[in-house]
């Protein structure tokens, strides 16, 4: 597999939405959908395919470029929509050996519809391919439903009588429309109820329920109140069918959408082309900043360079903010709806396609990925230098027993565990996290100065302002105030506080910044409750060893050295005992241990 190719499939996202295969003439040669784009895709490279077809189409592709959309039935619609509009290669032969299925009106007089997996090129339409065979059976009890036009679920030129089920009787599909003085309908009404077939089956749902709408109207000035009732229902089943067959409402017909997120160095914006309710084209790219632009300055610029790219004619277009494109272009920036849905779903991919980049860059150059995180938290927390060397500060004294700390290290955003430290609290009377705090703090750092270490940019204490000013007073004794930077942050709203400042800082809740700084704290409270359990569990057994007479602390350590554990103190032999600790000590551990034995 190629490198970049590689790269691609290991930042994809794990969200449901559509991919789009890729050769090296930039063709597009498949399309497909997915639940989860990443597992889907890497299930390409990852198999041994038996089909033929599908190892000729893996060793064909050369980029890989997806869509993320909200559930695993928008993926579906898309992937309908994009296949009908690129008809990738690969699409029409895959499958279980099987082309997928069209929907053929045949060239006739009273042209049949029908499913057909066979193209034959006699003159007839042939719309698709379809992904699923449900899609195309609810389109015909549609069609059957609102129009009188002869339809069958599969090809009528097979053999078998159960694929020439008709759909509804003959009686029934000629009802409708009808000649109401001869009592059937004409070849001319006929032909309009297929034309009408036929928009719908593209995805122009607009003229038929315009049409529809028009004869309910009428019938109703007519004082026709049943047949009005009837258009109604058929009108109702095609808004229906209408809303569930398009991932945008239908309505929002041949408009361009952009969107744009960045940061210091980069923008990343997306397009989408929306044709009769479908996405059909898509385009995500970076933008590098060459001054200090600003969002919509970048997204003006990628809009005009996009639709000249793509040679868009769209009159309007959709964007998060007010952009200045001139008089041709009607500008909309959507509030509420589907027209505000369409470009978070805009926005969305924008932001994906911006992890992405930067899974690869961790991957492929970690010194410049480093160096990113480190600017934004250098930004985000006003911090003098870059924090590469980052301690963060726990106590654990669960119950007021065995206080102890705990000190992780982080150096360039990664934990460093071989600088982890535990303490035990040594100067403090019961449970005092503040006292505790000053006297770690001060032991930590104390000990670095002395032994010439390198000191922290930053120290993250986990509590809130309490904490931190006990913090302080020990950087205070030790001259190092205004030298390191210190912030806390306390646990229920994840407030950072500062020294000498009341008013906390909130970050945002997705900010990396604040998840490396959870990280730090979740990781410092951990470790120090590790640390708490063992000292607890180490105390208990050695408060049991203790209660046997004649016991001291030599013969304990001697036990637990060999033993491990007060439970295979218990459970060991006389000899097993007597080889570690002697005849006599042996004797009154095991008796111990086993009185009632010893009493019979």
């Amino acid at each position: 597999m190629p490198t970049t190719l590689e790269l691609q499939i290991k930042t994809l996202p794990n969200s449901p939405g559509v991919y789009q295969y890729f050769d090296k003439n930039d063709v597009i040669i498949y399309v497909g959908k997915a639940k989860n784009l990443k597992k889907r895709v890497s299930s390409y490279f990852t198999k041994n395919h038996e089909n033929g077809k599908t190892r000729v189409l893996v060793k064909k592709i050369t980029s890989i470029k997806h869509i993320v959309v909200d559930t695993e039935t928008d993926a579906l619609l898309l992937e309908n929509s994009l296949i009908k509009k690129h008809q990738p290669r690969y699409n029409v032969m895959l499958k279980d050996d099987k082309t997928y299925p069209w929907i053929c009106i045949k060239k006739e007089r009273f042209p049949r519809i029908f499913m057909t997996r066979r193209v034959v090129k006699d003159g007839s339409e042939y719309y698709g391919p379809y992904t699923s065979v449900k899609t195309i059976t609810s389109l015909f009890y549609l069609i059957d439903e609102i129009y009188s036009v002869r339809t069958y679920r599969y090809d009528i030129g097979k053999k078998k009588s159960n694929h020439n089920h008709y759909i509804g009787s003959l009686e029934h599909q000629i009802k409708s429309l009808k000649n109401p003085e001869k009592n059937i309908q004409t070849e001319e009404a006929y032909l309009a109820d297929i034309n009408d077939v036929r928009n719908i089956i593209k995805g122009n749902f607009k003229e038929s329920i315009q049409k529809l709408e028009e004869l309910m109207k009428y019938f109703a000035e007519e004082m026709r109140f049943e047949e009005a009732q009837e258009v109604k229902e058929k009108l109702e089943a095609l808004q229906n069918y209408q809303a569930k067959s398009t991932i945008v409402n239908p309505s929002i017909n041949n408009v361009d959408v952009f969107s744009i997120i960045s940061d210091e160095t980069h923008g990343y914006a997306n397009f989408f082309k929306i044709m009769n309710g479908a996405i059909v084209q898509s385009y995500t790219t970076e933008i590098k900043k060459k001054l200090e632009e600003s969002d919509k300055d970048l997204l003006e610029l990628f809009i005009v360079e996009t639709r000249n790219r793509f040679n868009s004619l769209s009159r309007e277009i959709y964007v998060p903010f007010e952009v200045n494109l001139g008089d041709k272009v009607k500008v909309t920036v959507p509030k509420l709806g589907d027209k505000k849905r369409i470009v978070e779903l805009s926005e969305r991919n924008a932001k994906y396609y911006r992890q992405e980049q930067f899974k690869q860059i961790k991957i492929v150059d970690p010194d410049r990925h480093v160096k990113r995180i480190m600017g934004q938290m250098q930004k985000d927390l006003r911090l003098r230098v870059e924090p590469r060397h980052i301690e963060c500060f726990d106590n654990s004294n669960i119950q007021g027993t065995n206080p102890v700390a705990a000190c992780v290290v982080f150096k360039n955003g990664k934990p460093s565990k071989k600088d982890y430290r535990h303490f035990n609290i040594k100067t403090v009377e019961g449970p005092d996290d503040f006292a505790s705090m000053e006297e770690v703090v001060y032991r930590r750092y104390k000990r670095l100065l002395e032994e010439e270490k390198p000191l922290p940019q930053l120290i993250v204490i986990d509590g809130g302002k309490g904490q931190l000013s006990s913090a302080l007073k020990s950087l205070d004794a030790l001259d190092l105030r205004g030298k390191i930077a210190i912030i806390g942050i306390a646990k229920r709203l994840e407030e950072i506080y500062y020294p000498g400042d009341s008013v906390p800082l909130y970050l945002d809740k997705r900010s990396e910044t604040l998840k490396i700084i959870q990280y730090l704290r979740n990781e410092a409270h951990r470790f120090g409750i590790t640390f708490h359990r063992n000292k607890r569990s180490k105390s208990a057994i050695q408060s049991e060893l203790e209660q046997i007479p004649d016991i001291g602390k030599q013969t304990i350590t001697n036990l637990l050295r060999k033993f491990k554990s007060a439970k295979r103190v218990k459970s060991a032999s006389l000899e097993e005992l007597q080889e570690v600790v002697g005849f006599s000590r042996a004797q009154k551990i095991y008796q111990y241990y086993h009185k009632d034995k010893t009493m019979k």
